[in-house]
């Protein structure tokens, strides 16, 4: 994992380094603008990776403003790399076929900063949509019908969240609004497939974030499994912290609910990447199971499908893919992943994706929902 982050640096350097200069280029016609752009691009490019490398000597307030300023920035260069992408293509065209009308050529300069300012705007206009979509909670439902077997229950009414990614931006105010979303829908059971956390658990347990989730009313409880965020931060102490918010872990395990039905989780497959540790394969841990009885998976990557299809599974919920979180990467998504967000039945099998009720990196959210799925089980 070091190579990828060392990799991931220079790259992300790299990608700075050319906005920063297209940029610099853009303003060249007011000399006194240059500092004061190099002074705030430098702060914002590098004010997360100075957060994280610093967070334990850095003090609460320091950390929490450079890791917002720093994560609005990650959005940020996506935007301003489409635009450049965009005005350099137009460039090379020019420079082939020599498009521009005299009034562009005469006043490039004008032309050029006026270029960079309307780019500017609409990537704030942009990004300040994208905050208010991303802590707009919409509540999506979903119908199922699963056969009943051995159970005695005639319906379930379940919550799903996942990707939370409960944070200094994702912080408690954000999931205290969430929980009361929870508790209006009178869950029977809530089920959380990966990535509630992302921030280490000291940091959580200092600022007491994710207490809140003591607050949701449900039958059965709430259960979680881990997500790729609970392995970055350290899933020993993420797991030991959020067991005393009410949180029941059940990673590569079973648990029977009240003689009537079963809920199968697995730890991440990013679990071999951060401890090298391989998880359980899902036939292993189906061995706990009595398939006389409805089955429901939590799994957080939504990869590989079919191997729930196989084991009987029947109803698996993930996450993990935020269906992109940023337009236009949901189009990435969607061909990475089989089911990159919402419902899908296979064979007997029914899925559903979540886009994810937090965020990761920047709070922004720009083509998909902040979702509480709320999925209404008929057994027959």
């Amino acid at each position: 994992m070091q190579l990828f982050f060392v990799i991931f640096f220079i790259l992300y350097s790299v990608v700075n380094y050319y906005i920063y200069n297209r940029g610099l280029a853009a303003i060249s016609i007011v000399p006194s603008a240059k500092i004061i752009y190099t002074v705030l691009f430098i702060f914002f490019a590098f004010a997360y990776v100075f957060a994280k490398v610093f967070e334990k000597k850095l003090p609460a307030f320091v950390y929490e403003s450079f890791s917002i300023a720093g994560s609005f920035w990650f959005a940020a260069i996506l935007y301003f790399i489409l635009s450049l992408l965009f005005i350099d293509s137009i460039r090379i065209i020019n420079h082939y076929f020599h498009f521009y009308p005299q009034i562009v050529i005469k006043n490039y300069q004008l032309v050029k900063i006026s270029a960079f300012s309307i780019v500017v705007l609409i990537t704030f206009l942009l990004l300040t949509a994208g905050y208010f979509n991303g802590r707009n909670i919409k509540i999506n439902t979903v119908n199922i019908t699963l056969p009943k077997k051995n159970s005695s229950l005639s319906n379930l009414n379940i919550v799903q969240i996942s990707d939370i990614h409960i944070s200094s931006i994702n912080n408690g105010r954000f999931l205290s609004s969430a929980v009361e979303t929870i508790n209006s829908l009178k869950p029977d059971i809530v089920l959380i497939p990966g990535d509630l956390v992302d921030e280490k658990a000291y940091f959580l347990e200092q600022k007491g974030l994710g207490k809140s989730l003591l607050k949701i009313k449900s039958k059965y409880g709430v259960y979680a499994t881990t997500g790729n965020h609970e392995f970055i931060n350290g899933a020993g102490d993420i797991i030991k912290y959020l067991s005393t918010c009410g949180v029941t872990w059940i990673n590569d395990t079973a648990r029977f609910i009240d003689g009537n039905f079963y809920i199968v989780g697995r730890h991440d497959s990013a679990m071999r990447s951060f401890t090298g540790e391989k998880r359980q394969p899902l036939a292993e841990v189906m061995k706990l199971v009595n398939k006389n009885y409805p089955v429901l998976l939590l799994d957080h990557t939504p990869f590989n499908l079919e191997e729930a299809e196989k084991n009987n599974i029947d109803l698996q919920l993930s996450g993990h893919t935020h269906h992109g979180q940023l337009f236009p990467i949901n189009f990435i998504t969607s061909k990475i992943y089989e089911q990159d967000w919402g419902y899908l039945l296979k064979g007997n099998t029914h899925y559903y994706v979540s886009s994810g009720l937090g965020t990761w990196g920047p709070p922004v959210k720009l083509g998909n929902d902040a979702e509480i799925v709320n999925i209404k089980v008929q057994f027959k």
